[in-house]
């Protein structure tokens, strides 16, 4: 799939530069406070109870049949006592923080024969832990780890807390993630889990593609993975959505036709979308393709002023497209010839390259923007950074940065070829798709 959209980027100064924000899906309105990000459109939702059974049918019996044999999903399966079933989880939820599972299986085994319960843990020397521990890295875990059980023993009388809430509280070192997955594995509550796997795997799902990083994204994935968890089997379901994520739902290169839920997918569907529409191109046919950014989870987030373009445009019609776009937008004359080419930024997500074409204008005197017009406001260098923006478009403000950069530094030409990728550290492609403008002005003289 071939998209363009253009980008139109204006000076910015270090000390106090203003550039134009508008908001992807958000109402009109002028220069007040930003409201709550808007909900996001359905298909970014698990919203059918009759998809959601499904769904869940369909993960939990390929985890019956493909999981993993570990160590702790046979004690978690197996151990009847509640309180030394949730520490054996916990002790493996622990391990596994940064570190793969064929490395932790070995020094969970022997760390489970030594200490098998919390009051044995307990007991234990610091160096004894540590001792233990040497390999695995990050040793900070393994003492918060006996802090924690030396508080159960010695202020809860041995006993775990019993649910995801408590354990995030009353346990050190017990985030929200491993109060899920020991509460739902351990005791059955129905409580969801988010986890790097189980971002991928919902964002692909749901075709999501704004920053998974940011903390307005990250609270919408845990409500839809509280929304999805299987209420019978709350541990499995968590556990299987992990396992997706680690096995077939991979970073790179992932094994979509091996998925069990691939009929839920929504970048699968994008992706054959895209299929047909190359093997149209073969025979001379053009099908119309909804804007990959609108793919994105991007409702109540900050934009620059953008303009999807057609494949193939050349770089004049691309300027006077560009041009009759900001007059509509500005309400004032914007010429052409006064567009300036920064480059191409390439931002990659799941499996979509996009492309943004960015263009820069220098604006004189102050431009006030119409709120019937666009819902949009000006915003410092500052201001940008702390505002609800996709990665896409820090990458594009970057580009226009380096560029400035650059013709600030003497000896250093400021012209630079059409074409010329300004790639993201995750970037691999050179493909061309959209692209998007910066409109960034210069602060009113004093």
């Amino acid at each position: 799939m071939s998209h363009l959209r253009a980008t139109a980027a204006r000076g910015l100064r270090r000390s106090g530069g203003r550039g134009a924000l508008r908001r992807k899906g958000a109402s009109p309105r002028g220069a007040a406070p930003a409201p709550a990000p808007a909900p996001p459109p359905s298909r970014h939702l698990f919203s059918d109870p009759a998809e959601i059974e499904a769904l869940r049918g369909h993960l939990l019996a390929w985890y019956d049949k493909c999981k993993r044999d570990l160590p702790w999903r046979t004690l978690a399966a197996t151990e009847l006592d509640a309180d030394r079933r949730a520490y054996a989880v916990w002790v493996s939820e622990i391990m596994l923080q940064q570190t793969q599972v064929a490395t932790v299986i070995d020094y969970y085994n022997r760390w489970m024969q030594k200490w098998p319960t919390l009051q044995a843990l307990a007991q234990a020397s610091l160096e004894e832990v540590n001792e233990l521990w040497a390999g695995l890295g990050y040793y900070s875990r393994g003492k918060r780890l006996q802090e924690a059980a030396r508080k159960v023993v010695s202020e809860l009388a041995g006993q775990m807390p019993r649910t995801a809430e408590d354990l995030q509280k009353l346990l050190p070192g017990v985030g929200r993630y491993t109060a899920g997955a020991i509460a739902s594995i351990s005791y059955g509550q129905a409580t969801g889990v988010v986890d790097g796997n189980v971002i991928r795997v919902l964002c692909r799902m749901r075709c999501i593609g704004a920053d998974s990083s940011s903390p307005a994204v990250v609270e919408r994935l845990w409500d839809m993975a509280n929304a999805l968890v299987d209420r019978s089997r709350p541990g499995d379901f968590n556990q299987a959505l992990m396992e997706l994520g680690a096995t077939v739902c991979v970073p790179k290169a992932p094994l979509c036709g091996e998925c069990p839920l691939k009929q839920h997918c929504q970048a699968q569907r994008r992706v054959e979308k895209e299929l047909a529409f190359a093997s149209q191109k073969l025979f001379g046919k053009r099908a119309p393709v909804s804007d990959v950014e609108d793919c994105g989870l991007l409702a109540g987030l900050w934009e620059f002023p953008s303009l999807p373009l057609a494949q193939g445009l050349q770089e004049e019609k691309q300027r006077e497209v560009l041009a009759d776009h900001l007059q509509a937008w500005t309400g004032r004359p914007v010429a052409a010839g006064g567009l300036r080419f920064i480059g191409e930024v390439v931002h990659i997500f799941s499996h979509i390259h996009q492309t943004y074409v960015v263009y820069s204008l220098s604006l004189d005197g102050d431009v006030t923007l119409d709120p019937a017009l666009s819902p949009s406001r000006w915003v410092t260098e500052e201001e940008f950074h702390a505002s609800a923006v996709s990665t896409a478009m820090k990458k594009v403000l970057k580009a226009h940065e380096k560029q400035r950069g650059e013709e600030s530094s003497p000896g250093k030409g400021s012209k630079r070829k059409r074409g010329a990728k300004l790639q993201g550290a995750n970037s691999t492609c050179p493909g061309t798709q959209l692209s998007l403008r910066a409109f960034l002005r210069a602060p009113k003289s004093p």
